[in-house]
C-alpha cells in the first residue's frame, strides 16, 4: 500500500475523553440556550441574548464533570432528520419532539433547552481502522464504564430542571476526540515521539523529517475534564519545537550547508569564498550576552537586509557574506535565539567619515516562541595617535538589540545597547579554523584595510562638493539685523525673526517671551539654511521671537583683540538691552547657550552686567560656569600651543580659513601646524582639518548632513578670531570661568544665579565632558534650591552635533522647548519646601556618565594619550631643527 511508513499503532488509542453528550429540551427553566441566526442578534436586547458557550460546571465525586454549553439554532431538529435517539422520560419525548418541530415551522418562540456534557474517563482502548476489504474506515468506540452513572446524573438533573432529555445512542457522540498518533517513546507503542514528531520506523533518523502532529490526537488518554486549555499546552509545546526544528533547517540549508559547500568547493574549486567562526562575550542591557557566529565570505546570493545607503562604499566582496549562527541572550529569551538571515561587511567606509572604517554586522534572530529580534553593531576603527585603540577597536562590537514590530501579544517595544568582544583566544581560534580556498586572499585583504586605516591613513572617500538647495534658502523665514554699539564701542549684530512670520500661532493667545542665542566659538550653530529644522525655525514655530547674537567673535564681524569676558561684559548686555528697548522692561528673555556663548552669559550673570530678573530661562549646551575637558583637549590647552599660535600670527589675529583666501605666510604656517595636531577623526575637507586641529573635533560627522558640513566650512565659518584663545586657555586650565587674568571672580557670586536652569552634555564626548553639565547642575542646586534645575546628557553626540545634528530636532531641541515652556507657564520660580535638594545629598551626588563615556574619559586614555602627545611633540622639534 503506497504511503509514509507509519507505526503500526496508528489509530490506536483513541478516546473520547470519557463524554456523554445530551440535550435538555421543554424545561421550564430560564435556561436561554438557543443560539441566535445572524439576523436576530441585533434585534434581541442584550439582556436576552444567549450566555458564552459554557456558563457552568458541575463536578461528581464519581469521577466525571458535567458542563452546559449553548446549542446552534439548528441543533435540536437534526435529533430528528436521521439521528436515532432515545428519550428520558419514556413516552413523551417522542410527542414533545413534534410539538417542538411543529413550533418552529409556525415561528413560535422554542421551548427553553441546553446541551450537556459530561466528560470523565473511559479505556482509551478506541480504534479507527481501515479495512481493506471493505475498503471502509471503522470505529470501535473505548469503554466506557462510568455510563451508567453519568446517565442518572443526567436524570437527577432533569427532574430538578423538568423537560425532556435525549440522548445519543452511540458513546461515540463526543466533541472532545482524543489520541490516534499517540505519543510515545517508542514507535511500537505510538505514533509520535514526545514533541510530536511522527516516527518512520524504517529510518535511521526515527522520524519523518518536518512533520508534526500538533493536536488530540497526540494526548494519549483521557484527561477527565474539559481539554481544551490541555491540547493548547500540547500545541505550544509541539510548536516551539516545530519552530525550533525550522530555523535549525533554514540555518542548515542557508548557512551551514556552508560548510558542506566549502568541503566540496575544497575539492572541485568551484567556488570561492571563506568561513569564519568568531564567538563574541559582552553584556547589552547591563545583561550577558554571547554571539556564536559563523560568516560565510563571498557570498553569491548577498541577497536579504540592505543596510547600505547611498553614502557608504562598497568593499571588496571577499570581505563581505552572509552571516548564521546562534545567540544565547537569556534574559531576553531562555532558549537560544537562532540566526535566520543576516548580512556581515568588514570594511565599509561612509563619505561623511572618510578615514574611518566601519566592520557592520545586521543579524534577524528567531525564538523558538515565534518572536524576531534584530541585532545590530558595528566596529569603529578611527586612525588616532599612531593606532592607539587598534586592539579594542577591532575586537568591540558596538551593538543595538530590539525586536521586530508585529510579533503579536509580545509587542513591547525591546531597544538595548550594549558591546559584545572577542578575546585574545576566540580570535587565535576564528584564525586558525578559517576554511575556503581563499582564506589565504581574505587574511591578506583584511590585513590592507587594516593598515590603510591605521598605519597609511589614507582617505577611501571624501566630502563631494553639494550644491546648496536653493528651497532652503528660498522658504527660510526672512530676518532683520540689528547693528548694536556694545558699551565699549564695539559694533554688534543681532539678528531677529519674529514669530509673526509663521502661521502657527493663534489670535488671542499669550505673546511669548523672546529667545535669544548665543552661538560658540566662531561655528554657526542655530542658524543653519540648508537644514529644515534648526533651532530658528523649530523656536518660531513654537511661537517665539528669535534673536541671534553675532558677537565679535563670529566670523562676520570678528574682532582683533577680545576676550570671552568682554562678550559677557559688552556684547550680551547690549543685545538683552535692545530687545528690552523694543518690548519694554517687564518683558523677560529665554537664552539659549552654547560652548563659548554658554561661559560668556554665566560671566554677565555672576558678574552683574546683567539682572537675572530680565532672565526666563536658562539653556546650555556643553557649557556652563565650569568647562571640563577630556584628556586630549586638556593636554592641549596645557601645551603652550595657543601662545605660540598668536606669536606666529603677530598683530593680524584673524585667521583666515579656505583654501581660497589670500594668507600670509603667519597664516598659511599657522593652518599648516594645526592639520598636523593629533585629532580623534580626520576629514578629507582642508577647512574642517584646520578648524579641528585649533580646537580638536567639534562634532562627530557622522551626525551631520553633507549640505551643513559644506555650508559651515565653505559659507559660514570663513575666518576664524583668534584673540579670545588666550583667555579661554585660562577657562580651561582652571576647569571653571575666570577673568581675563586668571582670577576667580565669578563663582563667588552664586545670588546672582535666581534663575532656572537646564544643562545639557553629549554623552559621547569629543571636547567638553558631561562632568561641565554635573557640575553646574549640582552647583546650582547647592546654591539656588527654590528654582528648577535639569541636566540632560544626550548619547550619541558630541559637541556641536548637539544642535547642528541631523537628529537634533527629535533628541536635543525637545529638552530645551520643555525648559522654556515651563518657564512660560511659570513653573521655573520657587518650589516646594519639600521638593528643595538636600545639601548633604548633593555633596555625595556623584555623575553616572564620569565613567568611560566618550572619547578620552578613561584612566587608560588619560595617561597614554598624554604620553603619546609628548611623543608627538617630541617628534615634532626633532624634524623642525633637522
Amino acid at each position: 500500500m503506497r504511503g509514509l511508513n507509519l507505526s503500526d499503532a496508528l489509530g490506536c488509542g483513541f478516546s473520547c475523553n470519557g463524554n456523554t453528550v445530551a440535550f435538555l429540551a421543554g424545561s421550564p427553566a430560564p435556561l436561554n440556550s438557543y443560539g441566535l441566526v445572524r439576523k436576530k442578534i441585533l434585534e434581541t436586547p442584550f439582556q436576552l441574548r444567549p450566555g458564552p458557550a459554557i456558563s457552568s460546571s458541575y463536578t461528581s465525586s464519581l469521577g466525571f464533570t458535567i458542563q452546559n454549553a449553548v446549542l446552534p439554532t439548528a441543533y435540536p431538529y437534526l435529533l430528528f432528520k436521521g439521528i436515532t435517539t432515545y428519550g428520558w422520560p419514556t413516552g413523551y419525548w417522542f410527542f414533545h419532539g413534534i410539538i417542538d418541530k411543529l413550533k418552529h415551522f409556525a415561528g413560535f418562540k422554542s421551548s427553553q433547552a441546553m446541551v450537556l456534557n459530561a466528560m470523565g474517563y473511559d479505556e482509551g482502548d478506541g480504534k479507527i481502522m481501515f479495512e481493506k476489504s471493505t475498503n471502509k474506515i471503522c470505529f470501535s468506540p473505548p469503554r466506557d464504564p462510568l455510563l451508567p452513572r453519568k446517565v442518572e446524573a443526567f436524570q437527577k438533573l432533569t427532574k430538578k430542571l423538568g423537560g425532556i432529555l435525549f440522548l445519543s445512542r452511540y458513546r461515540s457522540t463526543s466533541v472532545h476526540l482524543l489520541g490516534g498518533c499517540n505519543a510515545s517513546s517508542d514507535p511500537s507503542q505510538g505514533v509520535c515521539n514526545s514533541v510530536g514528531q511522527v516516527f518512520d520506523p524504517k529510518a535511521a533518523a526515527g522520524v519523518h523529517p518536518g512533520l508534526y502532529v500538533c493536536d488530540g490526537s497526540l494526548i494519549p488518554c483521557s484527561v477527565g475534564v474539559n481539554p481544551c486549555l490541555t491540547i493548547a499546552a500540547v500545541a505550544e509545546h509541539v510548536s516551539r519545537h516545530l519552530v525550533k526544528d525550522v530555523i535549525e533547517y533554514k540555518n542548515k540549508k542557508g548557512i551551514d550547508d556552508v560548510a558542506k559547500t566549502v568541503d566540496k568547493n575544497l575539492k572541485s574549486t568551484q567556488r570561492s569564498m571563506v568561513v569564519i567562526k568568531e564567538t563574541m562575550k559582552g553584556y547589552i542591557g547591563g545583561m550577558p550576552c554571547t554571539a556564536y557566529l559563523k560568516m560565510k565570505m563571498n557570498s553569491q546570493n548577498l541577497q536579504g537586509f540592505d543596510y547600505t545607503n547611498s553614502v557608504m562604499e562598497d568593499s571588496h566582496s571577499l570581505l563581505r557574506g552572509k552571516v548564521g549562527g546562534c545567540v544565547v541572550f537569556t534574559a531576553i529569551d531562555k532558549d537560544t535565539l537562532h540566526v535566520i538571515d543576516g548580512d556581515v561587511d568588514l570594511c565599509q567606509v561612509d563619505s561623511r567619515t572618510p578615514y574611518t572604517q566601519y566592520m557592520r554586522y545586521r543579524i534577524l534572530l528567531a525564538a523558538s516562541s515565534g518572536l524576531r529580534y534584530i541585532l545590530e553593531g558595528k566596529k569603529i576603527m578611527n586612525p588616532f595617535l599612531f593606532a592607539l585603540y587598534a586592539w579594542r577597536e577591532t575586537t568591540t562590537l558596538h551593538v543595538t538589540f530590539k525586536n521586530v514590530s508585529g510579533n503579536g501579544l509580545r509587542d513591547e517595544v525591546t531597544n538595548l545597547t550594549g558591546e559584545l568582544k572577542l578575546s585574545v583566544i576566540e580570535l587565535l581560534k576564528s584564525l586558525m579554523t578559517l576554511e575556503g580556498n581563499r582564506r589565504i586572499n581574505f587574511a591578506c585583504l583584511l590585513t590592507q584595510s587594516v593598515l590603510r586605516t591605521y598605519i597609511l591613513q589614507i582617505p577611501r572617500r571624501g566630502h563631494n562638493d553639494c550644491d546648496l538647495p536653493d528651497s532652503y534658502h528660498k522658504h527660510y523665514p526672512s530676518s532683520s539685523v540689528h547693528e548694536i554699539k556694545a558699551e565699549d564701542g564695539r559694533i554688534i549684530c543681532c539678528r531677529q525673526w519674529k514669530f509673526g512670520q509663521t502661521p502657527r500661532r493663534l489670535k488671542g493667545e499669550k505673546q511669548l517671551n523672546p529667545v535669544l542665542l548665543l552661538n560658540g566659538y566662531s561655528i554657526e550653530s542655530y542658524w543653519l539654511p540648508t537644514e529644515p529644522n534648526d533651532l530658528v525655525r523649530t523656536l518660531l514655530e513654537e511661537g517665539h521671537e528669535t534673536w541671534l547674537l553675532q558677537s565679535r567673535l563670529h566670523p562676520l564681524n570678528p574682532a582683533d583683540n577680545f576676550t570671552i569676558e568682554d562678550i559677557g561684559r559688552y556684547d550680551i548686555p547690549a543685545a538683552i538691552g535692545k530687545i528690552l528697548e523694543l518690548h519694554g522692561h517687564n518683558i523677560k528673555v529665554h537664552i539659549v547657550a552654547h560652548c563659548a556663548g554658554g561661559l560668556a552669559i554665566h560671566i554677565a550673570l555672576m558678574g552683574g552686567h546683567i539682572s537675572a530678573t530680565h532672565i526666563a530661562s536658562l539653556s546650555c549646551t556643553n557649557s556652563s560656569m565650569f568647562f571640563k575637558l577630556n584628556a586630549l583637549a586638556t593636554f592641549k590647552m596645557w601645551l603652550p600651543l595657543v601662545p605660540v599660535s598668536m606669536a606666529i600670527l603677530g598683530k593680524n589675529n584673524i585667521l583666515p580659513l579656505l583654501e581660497t583666501s589670500e594668507t600670509s605666510f603667519r597664516h598659511h604656517l599657522l593652518r599648516c601646524i594645526a592639520r598636523f595636531i593629533p585629532r580623534y577623526e580626520r576629514c578629507t575637507c582642508n577647512e574642517c582639518e584646520v578648524l579641528s586641529g585649533v580646537f580638536g573635533n567639534a562634532f562627530w560627522h557622522q551626525n551631520i548632513s553633507p549640505t551643513v558640513h559644506h555650508w559651515i566650512y565653505r559659507e559660514n565659518t570663513t575666518r576664524l578670531p583668534m584673540a579670545g584663545f588666550p583667555h579661554l586657555r585660562k577657562i580651561c586650565n582652571s576647569g571653571f570661568i575666570v577673568d581675563s587674568h586668571g582670577n576667580n571672580s565669578y563663582l563667588i557670586h552664586p545670588e546672582r544665579m535666581k534663575l532656572s536652569t537646564l544643562y545639557i552634555s553629549g554623552g559621547r564626548s569629543l571636547l567638553v565632558t558631561p562632568e561641565t553639565s554635573f557640575l553646574a547642575n549640582k552647583y546650582m542646586k547647592m546654591h539656588q534650591p527654590g528654582f528648577r534645575h535639569e541636566r540632560v546628557v544626550v548619547d550619541g553626540f558630541g559637541h556641536s552635533d548637539l544642535l547642528i545634528g541631523e537628529e537634533s530636532d527629535k533628541k536635543v531641541f525637545p529638552h530645551i522647548l520643555s525648559h522654556i515652556r515651563l518657564a512660560e507657564q511659570g513653573k521655573n520660580g520657587v518650589i516646594s519646601s519639600g521638593e528643595k535638594y538636600s545639601k548633604e545629598s548633593l555633596a555625595w551626588e556623584d555623575d553616572f556618565y564620569s565613567a568611560s563615556r566618550g572619547f578620552g574619559s578613561s584612566w587608560y586614555s588619560q595617561r597614554i594619550v598624554v604620553l603619546l602627545m609628548l611623543l608627538w611633540v617630541v617628534i615634532m622639534l626633532i624634524s623642525l631643527f633637522l
